[in-house]
């Protein structure tokens, strides 16, 4: 009997020697986030339209009209001088709503061409600047208020050609604005 366990014993040790011991080939990470960012659809609405006002040409001078997007007071250069006759100058306003506290740009055309409406033989050309809302200085984003809006204001600088005739010039542009 003795030799018997002896030989058990020596079968259980063969046994386990040559079990195959297996490796863990899969892992697992717990805890992964999710999420999504909802944005309400922005919104955009003219309140005023940007005009230079009345202004008198000198005969053969050309000359720019500056229309700060702050401040309503114009910067006369070279051949061009303030005139008192109305209409008086504004600029184009604009609110925006959209996504509470989230930074936004704003889209505006580098130059806008205005032309005359009686004989539409002359143009004129405005490089258009803006300025948000309380902001110190012009810029192309701004960031949504807590309530979820914004405005800003849209003036630039008129070039009025040597050769410019006198008349009603009038244009239209593109202003959009989008989420960054």
């Amino acid at each position: 009997m003795k030799k018997l366990s002896m030989i058990f014993v020596a079968v259980l040790m063969m046994a386990g020697g040559s079990m195959k011991v297996m490796a863990q080939t899969s892992a697992a990470v717990t805890g992964t986030t999710a999420g999504a960012k909802l944005v309400v659809p922005m919104g955009l609405t003219q309140t005023g339209v940007l005009h230079f006002g009345t202004i008198n040409i000198l005969t053969g001078a050309g000359g720019t009209v500056t229309l700060p997007a702050s401040s309503l007071t114009r910067e006369f250069s070279s051949g061009v001088s303030a005139s008192l006759v109305a209409p008086v100058a504004t600029h184009a306003s604009y609110n925006v709503t959209g996504t509470k506290n989230v930074t936004y740009a704003l889209t505006l055309p580098a130059t806008i061409t205005v032309t005359e409406t009686l004989l539409s033989v002359a143009t004129m050309s405005i490089a258009p600047t803006a300025r948000f809302n309380n902001a110190v200085a012009d810029a192309i984003t701004s960031t949504l208020s807590a309530t979820g809006t914004d405005n800003f204001t849209v003036g630039g600088v008129l070039t009025v050609g040597a050769s410019a005739v006198g008349g009603i010039y009038a244009g239209t542009f593109n202003v959009s604005v989008d989420y960054n």
